[in-house]
């Protein structure tokens, strides 16, 4: 139980950030800074694909979606479970659908013109 409770997520984060954590962060957004990629983890917001469904949505070839995905997957944005002999991602956890969504939010004011909300 005490190691349950070491790996709890505290509800706010501190004024300081750890070396550990603005690398993590650094590493997420270095990702992010890809057009495949952000098209990829779009797609998986809301659903589970396979290796050839995402090389369909972000234009690119499986083998170039796959090198994508073990990158993402690495940096702990997505994972995979075995479907028979298809591997099926998803992103990991909604602190990554959030990320992803407040990033291209963003996108939408800057594209458009419209005010930021404060």
């Amino acid at each position: 139980m005490a190691d349950t409770q070491a790996r709890k997520a505290p509800s706010a984060h501190p004024d300081s950030l750890s070396d550990e954590q603005v690398q993590a962060a650094v590493m997420s957004f270095t990702l992010l800074a890809e057009p495949t990629r952000v098209r990829m983890l779009w797609a998986l917001r809301d659903r589970q694909l396979d290796v050839a469904s995402l090389a369909t949505v972000a234009g690119c070839r499986p083998t170039v979606a796959s090198q994508h995905l073990s990158k993402l997957r690495f940096a702990g944005l997505v994972e995979a479970t075995r479907n028979g002999r298809h591997m099926v991602y998803r992103l990991r956890g909604g602190h990554v659908r959030a990320l992803l969504t407040e990033a291209l939010f963003h996108a939408d004011h800057q594209v458009s013109g419209d005010a930021v909300h404060r």
